[in-house]
């Protein structure tokens, strides 16, 4: 039997079909791969190139660092370590002579041993400047200003002390408050009030604390500013109460008032 097409009929193509992953097809989606790889070789490939540009910069600087790592560990165990111990060493009869003359034994010769030197050892003067930089020499800026105050030398009570920096909160207040107590000796009040509520703000505690709200509300008051002379009593009355200061607060209360 003869078959034949109707007029106008067309046999119908096969469809083409294409997976789609999330909306784009299998071919765009290997393309785009392609071309992430491609960008990342091209990447990689600059990247390569620059360190080989750079070659000598990098090993440079990695030696460098290495270096100075290597010096530092050997400066603190063969130079700054036994430096330290020997300004210890050297320090320790200057110590014992201003302890001995803050009991008031002979004080001002005492302290004048403890910064001049004696038997053979070093003086907190000398220890300051030739161990510059060990935490003896630092500490020999604090005993040095504090034995000058006592002597009645109160510019170099003040040049020593403001040497003087350490993260101890108690001896930090300490220098602060001597320098205070330096300048109050040179008639410079203001500055010595600056530097008392310095002493006050270095750290909060039972001990210095009370002792420099006094010294700076005694100070306000010769200045003049009562109404600050009156928060600082008023503030060893109110958080102090059972320092010594707290005893004779009242009477100084009353005259700011």
């Amino acid at each position: 039997m003869a078959t034949y097409n109707k007029r106008g009929y067309k046999t119908p193509k096969e469809k083409e079909v294409k997976d789609t992953v999330e909306g784009v097809t299998i071919e765009d989606t290997e393309s785009t791969t392609a071309e992430v790889f491609s960008k990342l070789d091209e990447t990689a490939s600059k990247t390569e190139n620059w360190v080989a540009k750079n070659q000598k910069i990098i090993i440079g600087i990695v030696g460098a660092v290495a270096l100075f790592t290597v010096g530092y560990v050997v400066y603190q165990k063969f130079i700054a370590e036994p430096k330290q111990l020997e300004a210890a060493d050297e320090m320790f009869v200057a110590q014992q002579n201003f302890k001995l003359a803050t009991d008031g034994v002979a004080s001002d010769s005492l302290y004048t041993l403890s910064l001049n030197g004696s038997e053979g050892k070093f003086g907190f003067i000398k220890i300051a400047d030739e161990y510059s930089g060990t935490d003896a020499g630092n500490l020999a800026n604090y005993y040095a200003g504090v034995a000058y105050l006592n002597t009645g030398k109160y510019a170099e009570a003040i040049d020593y002390l403001e040497k003087f920096k350490s993260e101890d909160i108690v001896l930090s207040a300490l220098a602060k408050g001597a320098i205070g107590d330096a300048y109050a000796q040179k008639d410079q009040p203001q500055e010595a009030l600056d530097n008392y509520l310095k002493a006050v703000s270095a750290n909060k505690n039972d001990f210095t604390t009370p002792r420099f709200l006094l010294k700076a509300g005694k100070t306000a008051l010769e200045l003049g500013k009562k109404e600050d002379a009156l928060k600082y009593f008023t503030d060893i009355k109110d958080n102090f109460d059972t320092a010594p200061e707290a005893a004779t607060v009242d009477a100084f209360i009353g005259l700011a008032q």
